[in-house]
């Protein structure tokens, strides 16, 4: 079973608003699977109905082949974790304390941590380049180390399947490349699937394997970036004026976003 994610005709609705609509899709094992879509397409319902965090209300969703029915709470968080759009800046506590609640799921009943927790705790800060801060308290961090931080603890949770909702939203480029230069790591270095939403098309052109695009709780398209990332396809989900080319720095595709004042002069480049 190579399959880490897969759903069939997912639907989930807020009272009688229906924000997913019969979503059918697969992930892979390994991949890095990227959500994009205008705001109010569903990416962050669609975040939290995967992570078990929302009921969906109709439809099929399996998690590693087997139905998320079938899951306990402690199970499910054996097998996805999950790094949250709005990440809390005032959490009282140190950044290895804050590390070390990913080891919840596999903790006893007493749910005291043995040295093999602190030391895979140790090594999930050394990965994310967070040790140094180990000391410090979360809520002294910058908004970057805090990122990394929550990354840590997803790590530490030791899941197949890593779950993130807009990684690099307000993080300065500096840091945006380092946060997916880390989700790049875990996929080649451990396997880990990575799902993630993001509003970035040009990262998600580079680092995605596949992409999932989403308007209005319904898909647009799902494919290679090459295949999502067309000038017909996003703006019939943005509904604005962009160009599409290749970017210089190799393979991927390259949007651009048109504004206003330059809407007369140079479009014959549109994809």
């Amino acid at each position: 079973m190579n399959t880490a994610i897969d759903t069939k005709n997912l639907s989930h609705s807020y009272g009688d608003l229906l924000v997913l609509k019969n979503l059918s899709l697969s992930i892979q094992k390994g991949d890095c699977f990227i959500i994009i879509g205008p705001n109010g397409s569903g990416k962050t319902t669609l975040m939290k109905v995967i992570s078990g965090i929302e009921k969906y209300r109709k439809g099929r969703l399996e998690i590693l082949g087997r139905s998320i029915e079938k899951y306990t709470r402690k199970t499910l968080a054996r097998a996805i974790s999950l790094v949250p759009q709005m990440v809390p800046v005032d959490f009282p506590f140190t950044v290895t304390e804050l590390v070390l609640m990913g080891r919840s799921p596999h903790l006893g009943t007493l749910g005291l941590e043995q040295e093999q927790d602190l030391e895979i705790a140790r090594q999930a800060m050394a990965f994310t380049g967070v040790e140094d801060l180990a000391h410090r308290k979360v809520d002294q961090l910058s908004g970057g180390e805090r990122q990394r931080v929550f990354i840590a603890r997803a790590i530490c949770q030791e899941t197949q399947i890593m779950l993130l909702d807009e990684p690099t939203a307000s993080l300065d480029l500096a840091h945006q490349v380092r946060v997916m230069d880390l989700m790049e790591r875990l996929k080649q270095e451990r396997g880990i699937t990575i799902v993630m939403v993001s509003h970035d098309v040009n990262l998600a052109a580079m680092y995605g394997d596949c992409l999932l695009l989403l308007k209005e709780g319904q898909i647009v398209s799902m494919g290679l970036p090459e295949e999502v990332l067309t000038y017909k396809t996003l703006e019939e989900a943005y509904g604005c004026n962009l160009l599409v080319d290749e970017s210089p720095l190799g393979k991927f595709q390259r949007v651009t976003l048109v504004p206003g004042k330059c809407i007369n002069k140079n479009m014959e480049n549109r994809d």
